[in-house]
């Protein structure tokens, strides 16, 4: 009876028909075939509830005027690029190859056959991943961009950019195969395919679009622009992180042993991110720096996603410790030559993405190899090249076509009202203080 009621109790948790019982054998493959897709779905809800946090840290770190605005870019990249991804950028990463991208499986064709319900859970892993790496750019072009300029990006970001460098790198997980993972290129869970690739291509947009008003002086130095809502940054740094446990230990896509492991490398990362972040802003400013702390949890993130499964837990804690000093120096370096990043999107993407790629063969514990850091410069160089240039060119061609950037009388009154012709805060009364203009229900009134 005991035997009985545990093989029930491990059918239901792993979605097995219990009336099926009496014909079909309950089996240690079908249990787990079964427990596959279960975690896998639930690592991509883990990965959609990424979306939130990004929301909330681009919002918190952003001035009050132009929140309602941040929310629709990081609902509609999904949108837009869900359909994207369905319609034509999954064949291009995953179809069967040309030797550069697939050419199959567009409009997620191939989902039929004998594993037509694993490709179902397949695909939607794989479109929140995705839309992971087309939301990192809207916080590097915040508080000054077109709506229907990022709209544009994020559909061909979705179809075109990330799925062609994705079918170099992870092509053989379904239909193709790439010339990148041809080589022995390690990056498990998207510290270049995804984050890198994010990070170069919100560079790219930064650039193109140009800083905010106000935020370098005549001289060039750049004046701090504060966030209006740190304590709202923060719960989506800690959203993120919840997320990124469907991230890392998600891309299994198995239900074994090994997800605790990745869970752990992914745990000591961040944290040693954190502390590193933390310590260094403190012994370099006098005072330990909140953004720059919640900066660093996410460059530890980002930095163990390469390697989170092939690195012990003491590499995972040098990895973070690098990653959240790395992301400092990335931020002011940024600063000097004049990129305004609001929240430190290319920082903690794209350098620290670099850094855990190159980390996963530096740290590799079936043993360093020259060889196996060779490729991973390979494929950081390769991300970069393939994300930058393709991102100056969509973006500039956006720029002639509608123009990246709203007017300097839209910037001043903020994107809320003159992108959406909302106020995200009705009953309070925000004042832009560089322009000196009031903000409060849709008006601009001038001190």
């Amino acid at each position: 009876m005991r035997k009985l009621s545990s093989v029930l109790l491990v059918s239901l948790i792993a979605g097995v028909p219990v009336v099926a019982m009496a014909d079909t054998p309950v089996t240690a493959d079908t249990v787990q075939t079964n427990l596959n897709f279960v975690w896998t779905c639930v690592a991509a809800f883990l990965v959609f509830l990424m979306q939130a946090g990004f929301a909330l840290v681009e919002i918190g770190m952003t001035r009050a005027k132009n929140a309602a605005n941040i929310l629709m870019k990081n609902m509609m990249d999904f949108c837009i690029g869900s359909l994207a991804f369905w319609a034509v950028g999954f064949g291009l990463m995953f179809g069967v190859t040309n030797g550069l991208f697939g050419t199959t499986d567009f409009f997620f064709s191939g989902a039929t056959g004998d594993n037509e319900a694993w490709n179902y859970a397949f695909w939607m892993f794989q479109v929140v991943f995705c839309a992971t790496a087309a939301t990192i750019i809207s916080g590097s072009v915040a508080e000054r961009t077109k709506f229907s300029a990022y709209c544009v990006y994020s559909f061909f970001v979705s179809a075109l950019i990330y799925p062609i460098f994705g079918s170099w790198a992870w092509g053989s997980l379904y239909h193709g195969g790439g010339w990148l993972e041809g080589l022995g290129f390690i990056d498990f869970a998207g510290s270049t395919v995804v984050h890198s690739m994010g990070g170069w291509l919100a560079l790219a947009g930064a650039v193109v679009v140009g800083p905010r008003l106000g935020k370098f002086d005549k001289n060039g130095k750049p004046r701090a622009i504060p966030g209006h809502n740190i304590p709202l940054a923060g719960l989506g740094v800690f959203l993120l992180w919840f997320g990124w446990y469907g991230f890392n230990p998600g891309s299994t896509t198995t239900g074994d042993s090994s997800i605790a492991s990745i869970a752990v490398t992914t745990t000591l990362a961040a944290a040693a991110s954190a502390v590193s972040s933390m310590l260094y802003t403190w012994m370099k400013h006098g005072k330990s720096d909140v953004g720059m702390t919640m900066n660093g949890a996410l460059a530890g993130l980002v930095g163990i996603t390469a390697g989170c499964a092939n690195v012990t837990p003491l590499s995972s804690v040098i990895i973070g410790l690098v990653a959240g000093i790395l992301v400092v120096i990335a931020v002011a370096f940024f600063d000097r030559i004049k990129v305004d990043d609001p929240v430190g999107a290319v920082s903690v993407h794209g350098v620290c993405g670099a850094w855990g790629t190159l980390a996963a063969g530096l740290f590799d514990k079936a043993g360093f190899s020259w060889h196996t850091v060779g490729i991973q410069v390979v494929g950081i160089v390769a991300c970069f090249l393939w994300a930058f240039i393709a991102g100056l060119i969509l973006f500039k061609i956006i720029d002639v076509v509608i123009g990246m950037r709203v007017s300097k009388e839209e910037e001043m009154a903020g994107l809320d009202y003159a992108e959406h012709g909302a106020n995200s805060y009705p009953d309070f009364h925000t004042m832009n203080v560089s322009a000196g203009v009031h903000i409060g229900s849709g008006s601009t009134d001038k001190e």
